[in-house]
């Protein structure tokens, strides 16, 4: 993760624009850039997507990454802790036993 992190940092330091990429705007990319994404499915099946678009969901899905390595690096977070944390936490809401072959929310587990 160090050496993509320090790939994409390397390139906006390259090109002097991280005078650009402030916090907001950086959360305001990501979410242009999944809207981007989005819209790729739009209309389609997930296979018709795949099959005729899937150089430009590689695209836009990448663009989405990159933006958030950005908004990460400024905020000097440790990408790997903070996924491994979300991810704990998401194993408490989202136990196996109540989890496991359903698309229910955790809300909807009924966990006392």
């Amino acid at each position: 993760m160090d050496k993509l992190k320090k790939a994409v940092n390397d390139f906006r330091d390259e090109r002097d624009w991280r005078q650009f990429h402030n916090e907001k705007d950086l959360a305001i990319s990501i979410s242009l850039e999944a809207s981007e994404l989005l819209e790729l499915f739009q209309w389609n099946t997930s296979e018709e997507t795949i099959k005729n678009n899937l150089n430009h969901v590689e695209d836009e899905l990448a663009d989405v990454l990159i933006y958030s390595i950005m908004l990460a690096s400024n905020l000097e977070l440790n990408i790997e802790e903070i996924i491994l944390n979300k991810l704990k936490k998401n194993n408490q809401k989202y136990p196996v036993s109540k989890s496991k072959g359903t698309k229910k929310k955790y809300t909807d587990f009924n966990i006392e």
